[in-house]
């Protein structure tokens, strides 16, 4: 266990975070969003573009992830705050959180959201169990970028995020981060090993 406080490596790790995005999916006439700032770039070689996301397993975008094999990964603006209210502080398993955002299918048959700094479409290739998430690997199969989204503001970021979010959205902010490490907490120790199907022999 490392000799400082859990919250303050904590903090020391939110440095590391990537910016906030939206990740959407579909499964089976289902569609969904939802907000993360686990996204990495998993690939230096510019011909195999590729990235990674952690999705927590209580998410309802996970399994609809893990059974089709895709998503779309989306880069926000600074101005869109309230899409990511509207993706990131409510689940879709109540209601269809895409039903009022303007959005298409694209070339794998996932949402693409219309507002956007940029959007990929991915495809998964593996995936790595942690224990309360899952590790998706995707090769990026199509690009492209939102209406207007040279004139829109710079990629959102989870520092910007947190220096900005309304007054009024702070408490359920922190209610829901503290559900999400208490559930983390209790299964980040049970990681399993799992082939991704693909790549079954």
């Amino acid at each position: 266990m490392p000799s400082l406080a859990p919250d303050a490596v904590y903090q020391l790790l939110r440095n590391l975070t990537s910016p906030v995005v939206a990740v959407t999916s579909e499964r089976n006439g289902k569609r969904n969003g939802m907000i993360l700032d686990s996204a990495v770039r998993a690939s230096i070689v510019p011909a195999i573009p590729r990235l990674s996301i952690y999705v927590h397993k209580f998410n309802f975008s996970h399994d609809l992830i893990f059974d089709s094999g895709r998503f779309v990964l989306h880069l926000l603006h600074t101005d869109q705050l309230d899409l990511i209210h509207h993706l990131g502080f409510q689940s879709g398993r109540d209601h269809d959180k895409l039903a009022g955002v303007p959005h298409r299918l694209g070339q794998l048959g996932a949402p693409v959201l219309d507002d956007c700094h940029s959007h990929f479409e991915c495809r998964v290739i593996n995936v790595m169990d942690t224990g309360s998430s899952t590790c998706f690997l995707g090769d990026v199969v199509a690009v492209g970028f939102g209406a207007g989204a040279a004139a829109k503001g710079d990629v959102m970021t989870a520092g910007y995020f947190r220096a900005h979010i309304p007054s009024e959205w702070r408490a359920s902010y922190e209610e829901q981060l503290q559900r999400a490490q208490s559930f983390a907490e209790s299964r980040s120790r049970a990681i399993q090993p799992v082939t991704w199907r693909d790549l079954k022999r």
